[in-house]
């Protein structure tokens, strides 16, 4: 829930029958979603509803995989996603909301169809600093505190599957010791394949890759200029400036609070996580990543190329 108290209903915003057209902020985990939602959720009309991962997967929790299309948002599904919305947003005051889940990255066409009419951000991390990010959550288990703020989110009848996965969780680290839980963040299609075969650093870099491509084929089925795209480092380096392009793309004043909130909470000196890894290390995925890096216009860090070239002269 957001932190800020409701205000009271405005003469233009929507009555509380009505489910305003949310923000929706598609990214990848670890991505920098989550400080520009609430950078955004400072808006005194915004509410940040932080990832209902388990509300979004009510087509079909038991999937071994993330991925979702159009043909999953059944009607069902359309009434009960939006009724959930609604009634956050009324709880919230009639604020309007803006959500982020990053495995949402792998369900754009489903999100779309359940939404078409939300406004649409887009936003992309270099894959050192993601890899960097992503490992370290693979070794740890959700809190119990994050348990709980999923629980909240979970259609009551669905609770069983996500008692079997917390369960699991615990099993890998406590009884079995190990130093990787059996899957973290997104999954795409063959994860668990992949999982048996290649080492952590590349299914790391397969999440960043997979999940890139199959956005970028989805986004190209939005209309030209409904999806707003920000590169995390270019966010950063410019946080106002940026933040006037998304308000602009929402329909939002850039008020006070998102100045003083981007000027407080966004910082720069995070660019360079993947330094806690040997160069050579990374250098080996690069042939997952290289193809969506040159997409985005990402380069080689000088210390992998070093490293790369190094070793060649040996």
């Amino acid at each position: 829930m957001s932190i800020h108290a409701p205000l009271p209903r405005s003469r233009n915003r929507a009555t509380s029958t009505e489910l305003r057209a949310p923000i929706i902020v598609f990214g990848n985990t670890r991505s920098g979603t989550s400080i520009i939602q609430n950078v955004l959720a400072s808006h005194p009309d915004v509410a940040a509803w932080y990832e209902p991962r388990n509300l979004w997967q009510f087509a079909d929790p038991g999937r071994k995989h993330d991925e979702f299309d159009e043909s999953d948002a059944t009607p069902r599904v359309k009434r009960y996603i939006r009724r959930q919305f609604l009634k956050y947003q009324q709880l919230e005051g009639g604020r309007r909301v803006v959500e982020k889940t990053p495995v949402n990255i792998l369900r754009i066409p489903y999100v779309r169809a359940i939404f078409p009419e939300a406004v649409y951000l887009y936003v992309v991390r270099s894959p050192f600093s993601f890899i960097s990010s992503v490992e370290l959550k693979w070794q740890r288990t959700v809190s119990a505190r994050g348990l709980l703020w999923r629980i909240q989110s979970t259609p009551p009848t669905q609770l069983h599957h996500y008692a079997a996965k917390y369960a699991r969780q615990q099993i890998d680290k406590r009884v079995l010791k190990r130093r990787y839980l059996s899957v973290w963040g997104p999954r795409y299609r063959g994860i668990e394949d992949d999982l048996r075969v290649y080492d952590m650093l590349t299914v790391i870099a397969r999440q960043w890759s997979r999940c890139s491509e199959k956005a970028e084929r989805d986004l190209a089925a939005f209309e030209k200029g409904r999806v707003l795209r920000l590169r995390y480092e270019d966010f950063v380096t410019d946080p106002i400036g940026h933040m006037e392009r998304i308000c602009a793309h929402a329909g939002l004043d850039v008020t006070d609070e998102i100045i003083r909130a981007a000027n407080e909470t966004v910082r720069s000196d995070r660019l360079q996580k993947w330094g806690r890894f040997d160069p050579l290390d990374l250098a080996h995925i690069l042939p997952e990543v290289s193809d969506e890096m040159a997409r985005h216009g990402y380069e080689i860090p000088v210390e992998i190329s070093e490293a790369i070239a190094n070793r060649s002269r040996i």
